[in-house]
């Protein structure tokens, strides 16, 4: 084992109870897997947070996304005995009246940190989704400033699956939506910080079809707008036998440096154990790999990574770079948000 990562003594940062519930009678099931940058002076997080009602025992509820309610949102309760209802005792989506609903619905929630470790979490949702693409909310966003502006590539989920959305803003009071840039499935979108030559590029993840073809890999595209996608490549695939044999999937912003574009990604392996590594990218051609994590850089260790709402994970989508530190905030067992430091140069020594 050669895991590098310094976990903050303060962790877990924040938990579901430091978080205010969007409306009454809601209650906050988790918090995972947060964007992170810094804009006037402080460090924020973009956190996705996951709500669902206070289940009663002769109803089924789930929080919808309504434009017309006050906040956007509102919960929507079935009688167990109606006959429009179709509930299958899996808690975790019900049908009514033919439409599915899920019984958690995800937002996307600012908190911002003088230090980096104690957060002040905002108390209404920045971010819900809209439209027919983002019916069942809006998840896992990564957060990368280009210039002047900040873009948001996040996870939208509806009826038609999950694909990628992408926000912009400059005062983070003010966002455009640019819809969806990858259709379903897909997630797992990290965009570069910078072009490579005339070009945007993007890591993104599609996800293995019901045929069985292909595989849960990373991909690589490039864009001359950064709405517009195309030059697909696989860049890395999973490995039988190894920390990431079932799933590979981006974490943030890859992050310059002399020997290459850095990027911390997740991978699971059949027992679903999630790990981070990394991957080093050719500066001036990222669709070339040039080396990649043999072991992992960080595995779930804490208790507060291996038990949670579904443990031993540990998932990154947020990194800060300040010199030769990365500070990687992370979610642990999918219910917690914990931040840990690595050295770039420490990272580089493992993948020579």
């Amino acid at each position: 084992m050669i895991d590098k990562a310094k976990r903050f003594s303060q962790n877990p940062l924040l938990r579901p109870e430091d978080v205010r519930p969007s409306l009454d009678g809601i209650v906050i099931e988790c918090l995972l897997n947060p964007g992170a940058f810094t804009f006037q002076g402080k460090t924020w997080l973009l956190l996705r947070v996951a709500e669902r009602p206070e289940q009663a025992d002769d109803t089924v509820s789930a929080l919808v996304i309504d434009p017309s309610a006050k906040d956007g949102l509102r919960v929507l309760s079935c009688q167990k005995g109606d006959p429009d209802l179709v509930y299958e005792e899996d808690p975790r989506s019900f049908v009514y009246q033919g439409n599915t609903y899920l019984t958690t619905l995800s937002h996307l929630r600012l908190a911002s940190s003088e230090d980096g470790i104690h957060f002040q979490v905002m108390p209404t949702p920045t971010l819900i989704g809209e439209g027919e693409l983002e019916t069942f909310g809006i998840e896992d966003c990564r957060v990368t400033q280009i210039g002047g502006h900040y873009y948001l590539t996040y996870t939208a989920v509806s009826k038609w699956g999950y694909g990628v959305g992408m926000i912009s803003t400059e005062d983070w009071q003010h966002f455009t939506r640019h819809g969806m840039i990858f259709p379903p499935n897909n997630k797992d979108c990290a965009l570069f910080p910078e072009k490579v030559g005339e070009r945007y590029f993007a890591l993104h993840r599609p996800t293995l079809g019901e045929t069985g073809l292909g595989g849960n890999n990373i991909w690589i595209s490039t864009s001359p707008d950064l709405l517009h996608w195309g030059e697909h490549t696989c860049l890395l695939t999973t490995r039988p036998g190894m920390w990431d044999s079932a799933r590979v999937g981006a974490g943030a912003a890859p992050t310059r440096t002399e020997a290459g574009w850095l990027e911390l990604y997740h991978g699971a392996d059949e027992q679903n154990r999630y790990c981070l590594g990394a991957a080093l990218l050719d500066l001036d051609d990222p669709t070339k790999v040039i080396a990649r994590s043999q072991k992992p850089l960080m595995e779930p260790l804490a208790e507060y990574e291996i038990n949670g709402f579904f443990g031993n994970v540990v998932f990154t989508n947020g990194v800060i770079e300040n010199g030769d530190t990365l500070t990687v905030y992370y979610g642990a067992s999918d219910l917690v948000v914990c931040g840990a430091t690595f050295s770039i140069k420490e990272i580089l020594d493992t993948l020579r």
